[in-house]
């Protein structure tokens, strides 16, 4: 990825066709950048109503627009009218196909305590270096509140080819919590720092909360590539935690943990890799468990091996630190999903894919196949230790 500064294009989508009357928008059109905040981010913001002008079934698209170069897209809204959104973009002068976006089911949820958000999204997809998109919208519903486009460039840093991660400081042990665990035997794997993949820690809103336990390990994709580079990875993390903090107002980003392709864990909440983190990550059960997501489409790609011995490695410091094993089932008690409502009691495997707790495909048909290989793998490693 070449150097360049931040880009998020955030465009307020106020209706699918213009009104009577309406100018029409030129065929092509430059989406400017503002000055840089303080983070280094730029941004621009365009309103869209009257651009959606091309007609098709159910909705409307917008004409090319050019724009300064970023990687990542995705969409947000409020309310429960959920839209069916597509977008392709332009690389090298050249024009995708047209693309999905997938919704977002992940979130805090009404138990977050101080992190509630009412925003809604599809993921962010990842591509590349690009300098133009077009977006389409449908809906059969309606048009949702506040539909935004966003737009993000997570930039280039020369730490992003580093190989190896950095040593993190010793952590004091949050009081009440660490003390309530018994030793870890499992040992804790390789991880990659926040300082490694260059959180900008000015952008998380308060202090992190804890859970008084953990009993679940739930299985995640992130969807946005499969053909990232191992320099790619520190900017999707800076893309999907800006993603999740500025455009649906997350208190910061929502998986507690986030592996790659290339068999690397890198640390995704703060508040400390060996404490019991909330996240907003399983709508309805993120407290009492923890989110590690493969960053990657595993609906399309199979999961890699290194991938795999990442997922059972961690899978298993985790666990066995709770006192927990990785096969069986536990009770959980639902906060209230598009799957369970709040106060429902479900019998869960100890480590399940998203789709278990919600109405989602994520973490993908390919790697939710391979989940049975990962929980008897798991515990063979907690029994050897």
């Amino acid at each position: 990825m070449r150097g360049r500064a931040w880009l998020v294009a955030v465009v307020a989508l106020t209706g699918l066709l213009a009104p009577p009357g309406a100018a029409a928008s030129p065929a092509t059109e430059r989406l400017a950048l503002g000055a840089p905040d303080a983070s280094g981010v730029r941004t621009a913001e365009v309103a869209l109503g009257e651009r959606l002008v091309v007609p098709v079934a159910g909705g409307a698209r917008t004409r090319h627009l050019d724009t300064a170069a970023y990687s990542m897209v995705g969409v947000t809204w409020r309310g429960e009218v959920e839209p069916a959104v597509r977008v392709r973009s332009r690389s090298a002068g050249s024009w995708t196909g047209w693309r999905p976006l997938e919704t977002l089911e992940d979130g805090p949820g009404e138990g977050g305590g101080g992190e509630t958000s009412s925003a809604r999204g599809t993921h962010p997809l990842w591509v590349d270096d690009s300098d133009g998109v077009q977006v389409e919208v449908a809906g059969a519903s309606g048009t949702p509140r506040a539909l935004t486009l966003v737009l993000i460039d997570p930039g280039s840093r020369a730490a992003d080819a580093a190989t190896t991660p950095s040593v993190p400081p010793a952590r004091a042990a949050v009081p009440g919590l660490a003390r309530a665990a018994k030793p870890s035997r499992a040992p804790r794997p390789a991880l990659r720092t926040r300082s490694d993949w260059g959180a900008n820690e000015r952008w998380r809103d308060g202090r992190p909360s804890y859970n008084r336990q953990l009993k679940q390990v739930h299985i995640h994709h992130t969807v946005n590539a499969n053909n990232y580079s191992r320099r790619d990875v520190p900017g999707l993390l800076r893309g999907m935690y800006r993603y999740h903090t500025k455009s649906l107002g997350w208190s910061d980003i929502g998986y507690n943990f986030l592996v790659d392709r290339f068999g690397r864990i890198w640390v995704g909440r703060a508040g400390g890799p060996a404490n019991r983190v909330r996240g907003a990550h399983t709508l309805g059960f993120n407290h009492t468990s923890v989110g590690i997501a493969v960053i990657g489409n595993h609906e399309t790609a199979h999961p890699t091996r290194r991938t795999m011995n990442a997922l059972v490695a961690l899978s298993a410091w985790k666990l066995d630190k709770a006192g927990s094993g990785a096969t069986g089932r536990v009770w959980g008690r639902s906060e209230g999903s598009d799957r369970y409502p709040a106060r429902a009691r479900v019998r869960l495997p100890i480590i399940d894919g998203h789709r278990d707790t919600n109405d989602t495909a994520c973490p993908g048909q390919l790697l939710y196949n391979r989940l049975g290989n990962l929980r008897g793998r798991a515990q063979n490693r907690i029994d050897r230790f």
